[in-house]
């Protein structure tokens, strides 16, 4: 499971013109879920994402969690950070779950973030969506858990 997490001022996303999840200061986390992907990666994914310190402290430091600043989360699934780029200029996307097992893992992910930090939106999973966000730093990290069957 790959999450892509930023540190936002503020973020939204918009589904056929209506606003389906925004969030103030906190973390945009895009998320793939990876074929093999199950309750392991999603339990660990989503304690990554919770303790990631990459907000600062009084001095000045990426010390602090969004659970430390009570910040919000907006998880939005975005299955081509699973895509396979190594080679030719159109991507494979053979690593990324089928859509039911992605919605299934991905379903479980928002369920294990949401019991630790009920702050937390969501994008809709398989829709077309416009993500609106406001980087604060810039701050990006890229996060992966990986699938069972390759650990």
């Amino acid at each position: 499971m790959i999450g892509l997490i930023q540190r936002v001022t503020q973020a939204e996303v918009t589904v056929e013109g209506a606003i389906v999840g925004r969030i103030g200061r906190g973390i945009l986390a895009l998320v793939a879920v990876e074929r093999g992907d199950g309750e392991a990666q999603a339990q660990r994914l989503a304690e990554r994402i919770l303790g990631y310190r990459m907000f600062p402290d009084a001095e000045g430091r990426m010390n602090l969690s969004v659970v430390d600043i009570d910040g919000e989360l907006l998880l939005v699934s975005q299955f081509t950070l699973a895509a396979d780029t190594r080679k030719g200029a159109r991507p494979s996307f053979t690593p990324a779950a089928a859509p039911e097992e992605g919605r299934l893992w991905f379903g479980h992910f928002v369920d294990r973030v949401r019991e630790k930090h009920p702050k937390t939106s969501t994008g809709q999973f398989g829709a077309h969506m416009q993500v609106a966000l406001v980087n604060d730093g810039p701050v990006t990290f890229y996060l992966r858990v990986a699938p069972a069957d390759s650990i």
